[in-house]
């Protein structure tokens, strides 16, 4: 099977057209950075001269901030925050990017999931990161916190085309949570994508899910050695969740997109070069593949954006984003070697 670029540029190109509500682990990156001056007189430690700090959406928050930078913003969150200056920061980061945070839940038993990267450098050297500190609880949210976003949840997806369930097991998306955003999305015919990392059992009913490599071969018990192992990994998590569609994602080896009617794709990654940070690359995969699901794109072609636009972010330091233009040029600049692209279909 060959990528039709026509296709795939008209499929690119209608990504604003959908609005997307992201529910789930809601969390902030602090990003600190300074210069080395010398070792403190007090411990054995650097010290840093501070020169600048980036407040960066990460989580759940970088899965709605990459739909902001494709379809101009129409995306909104459902998720809690503490009662702490955090929650000030990443409401502020959130209008930002232009994403809509009033259906946020102010839970004050919990700070605000917020992660700390102190970097430095000496002598222009490169930014290395020296420590990171998060801050978070790993306890149950409380029942009444739970049904305030189910409350929420009523409120907030009748206004949306899809809902990304984005599950960092920081406790927002209970079985309740999750229960109640599947049946509201297929009651009014929303599609419903889940980004989850273990007990994916949870999630049954989802229209697709994109677990990575290791995940995957967790939920079905076995290795993924050969293109018949993927095949059968696929189908099992399609019976397992009752979804349309899934999409393994298996990091410098593509992804497999295998659908209901037993076909399987693999498509390869497009750009291997230039890789400097993979941190958020799955939040982009994600939010590209539900905004193209929800736009209309057929599944394989909802993959391939999802895959070049990883490509894209992985170019630059952090949670980064992409945006239409980026996602053309790249299409456009590259035509003749996607052209050339064979993508292996696989059937029962």
């Amino acid at each position: 099977m060959n990528i039709d670029i026509d296709k795939l540029l008209g499929y690119a190109k209608g990504l604003a057209d959908a609005k997307i509500l992201v529910v789930g682990d809601l969390a902030l990156d602090e990003m600190v950075y300074g210069d080395t001056e010398r070792i403190s007189r007090e411990a054995p430690v650097l010290i840093l001269r501070h020169t600048h700090t980036n407040l960066i959406l990460g989580a759940a928050s970088n899965a709605a901030h990459n739909v902001a930078t494709i379809n101009g913003g129409k995306v909104g969150v459902v998720g809690i925050v503490g009662d702490d200056y955090q929650a000030n920061d990443l409401r502020s980061a959130f209008e930002r990017a232009g994403v809509d945070c009033s259906y946020l839940i102010v839970d004050n038993t919990r700070p605000t999931v917020t992660k700390t990267r102190i970097s430095g450098s000496c002598f222009q050297s490169i930014t290395q990161q020296i420590v990171r500190i998060d801050r978070q609880s790993s306890e149950p949210i409380s029942s009444e916190v739970e049904d305030k976003i189910v409350s929420q949840l009523d409120k907030a997806i009748p206004n949306y085309d899809a809902v990304i369930l984005s599950d960092y097991h920081i406790g927002t998306l209970t079985d309740k949570v999750i229960k109640k955003t599947i049946d509201l999305c297929t009651k009014l015919g929303k599609k419903v994508i889940v980004d989850g990392q273990k007990d994916l059992q949870r999630y049954k009913g989802a229209t697709s899910m994109t677990p990575n490599l290791p995940d995957t071969q967790k939920h079905v018990g076995f290795f993924i050695k050969t293109k018949e192992d993927m095949h059968k990994a696929g189908n099992c998590l399609l019976k397992d969740m009752d979804s349309e569609f899934v999409l393994i994602t298996c990091g410098e080896e593509g992804m497999a997109l295998v659908m209901k009617n037993g076909t399987m794709v693999r498509i390869p990654v497009f750009n291997k070069s230039k890789v400097f940070d993979v941190t958020g690359a799955g939040d982009t995969v994600t939010a590209l593949y539900g905004l193209a699901l929800a736009s209309g794109a057929e599944p394989v072609y909802a993959a391939i954006l999802g895959n070049i636009a990883a490509g894209i972010v992985i170019k630059q330091f952090g949670c980064a984003t992409t945006t239409i233009d980026e996602l053309v040029d790249f299409i456009q600049q590259n035509r003749r070697k996607l052209e050339k692209i064979e993508l292996g279909v696989y059937n029962e």
